[in-house]
């Protein structure tokens, strides 16, 4: 692989948004394609709401909440308190701002227009050059198992604030589900020089990407490496519920787990420091493993993080 050579980054909220902001100031942005998980995506009053896509969108123009971590930096909520005096439902927090993308988004679909286009359009109006890309056109929702039943992704997420057991995950309609065709694309492109799995939530932030039909075929086929960043330093998950999940399913919460999650599939797995004396094991799953900061507190070590990453996509690109 050569610095010319195009990414494709796959991505959840939060962990990856952070690392493919650092990979559009590392990179040429033409070079990059970041394809989002859409097993979040739902309606809520009507409206259709991508968050995974959003804060990807958010991050990459620079209008993102550095505090909350979701939604845009200075908002104001005078709809959810117009709302909230109404009696309506106020469980999703919608700022005012973050409402316009969602009444965009809901009427260019109900017109006709694919999410892809959609997200091409308001990735462009915000200037935004790297590309970014919905797993799929098609729906597909993500639904955690609880002891007392099923729950929706963003009711477990965020109305029950992620306080249910997890007992599994599944997503529905995925069967019928097909992956983006730019995506496709992508791998088959011999261009492409490597895939990075951003640090998002391996069980519904990437599974739901990896799981579309025919897209693990065309993973394993691709002639570059593929590597992937823990989003697990410490035995903790530095956003979301990865580590209380994880513990939940049985599994230790720690960065090898999520290693022999991805084994089979990864080249090459990048851990934190601190998880330095997990490198043996995680070798032995047949994969080669970079150590180094992978905290992104700022723009330095995002932007650290991907120098790292596409300079171990390159070793393990090397003859």
């Amino acid at each position: 692989m050569t610095a010319s050579r195009r990414i494709l980054a796959l991505s959840g909220g939060v962990g990856g948004a952070k690392l493919v902001l650092g990979l559009a100031h590392t990179m040429a942005p033409e070079d990059l394609t970041v394809v989002a998980n859409t097993g979040d995506d739902f309606r809520h009053l009507g409206l259709h709401i991508s968050p995974d896509i959003d804060t990807v969108v958010y991050t990459l123009s620079g209008l993102a909440n550095p505090e909350l971590g979701w939604g845009r930096e200075g908002e104001t909520w005078s709809f959810m308190a117009g709302l909230r005096q109404l009696g309506g439902e106020d469980w999703f927090n919608l700022g005012d701002g973050d409402l316009a993308m969602h009444v965009l988004r809901t009427n260019r679909l109900a017109e006709g227009a694919s999410l892809s286009q959609v997200t091409r359009d308001l990735r462009r109006s915000l200037g935004i050059i790297v590309s970014i890309l919905p797993m799929s056109d098609d729906p597909v929702q993500t639904v955690v198992e609880t002891p007392d039943g099923p729950l929706a992704f963003q009711h477990y997420f965020v109305r029950e604030q992620c306080a249910p057991i997890v007992t599994g995950f599944r997503f529905e309609h995925i069967e019928k589900a097909h992956p983006n065709p730019a995506l496709m694309d992508a791998l088959r492109d011999d261009t492409t020089g490597a895939v990075i799995i951003a640090p998002s939530n391996p069980f519904v932030s990437v599974d739901p990407i990896l799981h579309l039909p025919g897209l693990r075929q065309t993973l394993d086929a691709f002639a570059g490496p593929i590597l992937a960043v823990s989003p697990i330093v410490g035995g903790k998950a530095i956003k979301g519920p990865a580590a209380k999940m994880m513990r939940e399913l049985g599994m230790p919460s720690d960065a090898a787990a999520v290693a022999r999650h991805y084994s089979g599939l990864i080249d090459g797995f990048v851990i934190d420091r601190v998880d330095a004396d997990q490198e043996d094991e995680i070798r032995k799953l047949g994969m080669d493993v970079m150590i180094t900061g992978t905290v992104m507190r700022d723009l330095d070590s995002k932007i650290a993080l991907a120098q790292d990453c596409l300079a171990f996509a390159e070793r393990l690109a090397a003859p």
